[in-house]
């Protein structure tokens, strides 16, 4: 196994999987055993998350020194976020309109899966209103933030943090120092947690499939090649044309991250490559102070794939109940989805949670969400693999549109392609 490399051993964690899940279908063994298997990775990862959000946004920004260079940069950051996301829904509704994955399907032969613990979430949102997902985003509390792993808050108090070192000057230098050992010995702690990366993958790939089956896949198996036509589109289309418009070798662009894009799909989680993407980014040709903001937010705000399934999913939803959507009703969902979707990040089983949240907003069954929570797992390992690319791209993008793009740094480590995490 040391002889191969981390992408050949995830794939092969994801074929035994795949193997293991099938030959032991419903098996009660299966979930016993493997399902705290990777429940452990993901918790590996989760617990690196926050530490070097935290710690890569301090650095980052009192690199930066002004809060007038951080108000342009987020300024011009939040626009393309909006920009991106708005496409990816108006991209997903399409689909939805002309395959129509949802119409004509025989309810009687989808298997449901266990939506209690979504719709505990949702009502305990419901308690609040829009606005109090601003106001949260300053927290009373930064230990709890942290301890909840609510990024957005972690930003914030990271970001005034960063603010304050820079206007200290040489008396801020030593705490700057702290935080820029910090930050190097959490991204070491990285590659001992991705050593565990194949058998997390080989757990959750395979308990996924032993739980549901590939006969429970058929039919809804035009949902699913549906949504990864949309993502796929969105990728070549969306992403190309902005690679092309900003000067980016967007083929070179996947080559080289293409680790972390099969790392992402393969465990169905945007987290579970955030330390490497943003550690590949600098030696892309980014500065830390730039991927430090924007890949952190992009989190948060630039969820393209994750726009494309709900707004696919929605749509697909009045379809199975034979609900008329006219243009007027769908526009309005694309306005409700444009700002449910900006609290994914934030919330246990977020991209669930969020579309309960929107199909009650657009007056939709709340009962549909059953029918797609058994192939939840297989749909977000296409829309967390877009929303990784996505915030990667946003990174070069708002680094150009800045001015501060190393080319020099760029032909180097694309040249040999061996960036060390």
């Amino acid at each position: 196994m040391r002889k191969l490399g981390l992408p050949i051993q995830i794939l092969l964690g994801l074929i035994f999987g795949v193997i293991v899940g099938l030959v032991f279908y419903k098996h009660p063994g299966v979930e016993t055993y493997l399902k705290p298997v990777g429940d452990i990775f993901l918790r590996l990862i989760k617990m690196v998350v926050v530490p070097i959000v935290f710690s890569s946004i301090v650095v980052g920004i009192a690199g930066m020194g002004s809060a007038k260079k951080l108000g342009k940069l987020g300024f011009r950051t939040i626009l393309y976020f909006e920009v991106a996301t708005t496409i990816a829904i108006v991209i997903g509704l399409f689909f939805a309109n002309v395959f129509q994955p949802g119409a004509g399907v025989d309810m009687k032969t989808l298997a449901q899966g266990d939506i209690s613990k979504y719709v505990a979430t949702e009502q305990e949102m419901e308690k609040g209103s829009h606005l109090d997902f601003i106001v949260n985003i300053v927290p009373s509390n930064i230990v709890d933030s942290m301890a909840q792993g609510h990024l957005l808050p972690v930003i914030f108090f990271a970001t005034l943090l960063g603010l304050a070192i820079a206007a200290m000057g040489e008396s801020g230098k030593p705490l700057l120092n702290f935080f820029k050992s910090f930050s190097s010995a959490m991204f070491h702690m990285v590659s001992y947690v991705l050593k565990v990366a194949p058998f997390g993958v080989f757990g959750l790939i395979g308990v996924t499939i032993s739980k549901f089956g590939v006969a429970s896949l058929i039919p809804l198996g035009k949902l699913i090649v549906t949504a990864y036509g949309a993502y796929l589109l969105f990728a070549i289309v969306c992403f190309g044309l902005v690679a092309k418009l900003f000067k980016i070798n967007f083929i070179q662009f996947i080559k080289f991250f293409k680790d972390e894009f099969l790392l992402v799909f393969s465990t169905s989680s945007a987290e579970s490559a955030l330390p490497q993407v943003m550690k590949k980014l600098e030696s892309y040709g980014c500065p830390k102070s730039i991927v430090s903001f924007v890949v952190p937010v992009g989190y948060s705000f630039n969820t393209d794939g994750s726009c494309i399934y709900l707004a696919l999913s929605s749509l697909f939803i009045a379809q199975l109940y034979g609900i008329d959507m006219p243009l007027s009703a769908q526009i309005t969902l694309l306005l409700i989805l444009a700002i449910t979707s900006k609290g994914i990040s934030g919330v246990a089983g977020g991209a669930l949670v969020v579309l309960l949240s929107s199909l009650a907003a657009a007056g939709l069954p709340l009962e549909g969400l059953a029918f797609i929570a058994g192939i939840d797992f297989i749909l977000n390992m296409g829309r967390a693999c877009i929303n990784v690319i996505g915030n990667a791209l946003a990174s070069v993008v708002i680094t150009k549109w800045e001015g501060q793009f190393d080319h020099e740094k760029n032909k180097a480590c694309v040249v040999s392609d061996k960036i060390a995490v």
